[in-house]
C-alpha cells in the first residue's frame, strides 16, 4: 500500500477533518448512515437537521459547495427510480398538476432520496478528506478481514492498470480499421474481452510470484500504525452522536 495512488475524489488540505485519523473518520460515517437509516420517513425536518450538520463539516473540511454537489451525480439512478414510485406503487392517490400521485408512493420516494442523498454526501466527504491508501490503513486497524483489505488494496493499485490496456487495446483496434457497429462485432468486442482477462490473470500471477519471492506471508505489513487519541475520538463522535439525539427526538415526537 505504497503512497502515489490519490484517488480523484481525494481534495488536499490541512482541515482539521483531514488531520482525523482515518479509522475514526469510518466509525463516524458508518454510524451516521446508521442513524440516518433509522430516522423515520416522516421525520422531515430531522433529515434537513441532518443536511445542516453535513453542510458544516463540509465547510469545516473546505470541501466547496459545488465540488460535493458535482459528486452527488452519482446517485442519479437512484434518483430516477425514486421518482418512478409515486405512479407505480399502489396506495391512496392524491392529484398534482393533473397527475395522479400514489401517497405511499411519495413517501417511499422522499424516503430514498433523503436517506440516499445525506449517505452518499456523507460517503463523498470522507473520500474528498481522507487519502486511500489511509482508508485501506484505517480498515486494516479496524480489524476488518485482512484477505478483504489486500483485495482493496490490488484493485486500488492496478485498476488504472488495467484501465490503460483497455484504452491500449481499444486504440490499436481502430487503428486497424475496426468500429464495432452492430451485433456482428460483438465476437471482436468478446476476444477483446477474453484478451484483457489473460493478460490480468497472468499480470497477478506475476505479481504475486514477486511478492512471495520477497518474503510475502499472506498479510501486508503495517510501516506507519496510525491511533487516535481521545481527543479525536471525540471529534470524530460529534456527528453521530449529534444525528443520534436528532433522530431520538424524531421518534418521540
Amino acid at each position: 500500500m505504497g503512497a502515489g495512488h490519490s484517488h480523484k475524489l481525494y481534495r488536499h488540505g490541512h482541515s482539521p477533518v483531514h488531520e482525523l485519523p482515518a479509522h475514526c473518520k469510518l466509525v463516524a460515517v458508518f454510524c451516521f448512515v446508521l442513524v440516518v437509516v433509522s430516522t423515520p420517513r416522516e421525520a422531515v425536518w430531522a433529515f434537513g437537521l441532518y443536511a445542516v450538520l453535513l453542510a458544516t463539516v463540509a465547510a469545516v473540511a473546505r470541501v466547496p459547495a459545488g465540488y460535493l454537489l458535482r459528486r452527488l451525480l452519482i446517485e442519479i439512478p437512484f434518483v430516477a427510480f425514486a421518482l418512478l414510485m409515486p405512479f407505480v406503487v399502489p396506495g391512496e392517490q392524491v392529484s398534482f398538476l393533473g397527475l395522479s400521485l400514489s401517497v405511499p408512493g411519495l413517501w417511499g420516494a422522499w424516503n430514498i432520496l433523503a436517506k440516499g442523498t445525506l449517505g452518499v454526501a456523507a460517503s463523498v466527504i470522507l473520500a474528498s478528506t481522507t487519502e486511500l491508501r489511509s482508508l485501506l490503513l484505517g480498515l486494516q486497524r479496524l480489524r476488518l478481514p485482512p484477505l478483504l483489505v489486500q483485495i482493496a488494496s490490488f484493485m486500488i493499485r492496478y485498476g488504472d492498470v488495467i484501465a490503460d490496456e483497455m484504452r491500449g487495446m481499444s486504440i490499436a483496434r481502430r487503428s486497424r480499421g475496426f468500429e464495432a457497429k452492430g451485433m456482428r462485432h460483438w465476437g471482436v468486442l468478446a476476444k477483446s474481452a477474453g484478451a484483457l482477462f489473460i493478460r490480468s490473470y497472468e499480470r497477478g500471477e506475476r505479481v504475486h510470484l514477486a511478492m512471495v519471492s520477497r518474503g510475502y506471508t499472506g498479510t501486508m505489513p503495517v510501516i506507519d500504525e496510525v491511533t487516535a487519541s481521545r481527543t479525536q475520538w471525540s471529534y470524530a463522535a460529534a456527528l453521530p452522536v449529534t444525528a443520534l439525539a436528532v433522530c431520538l427526538l424524531g421518534w418521540t415526537l
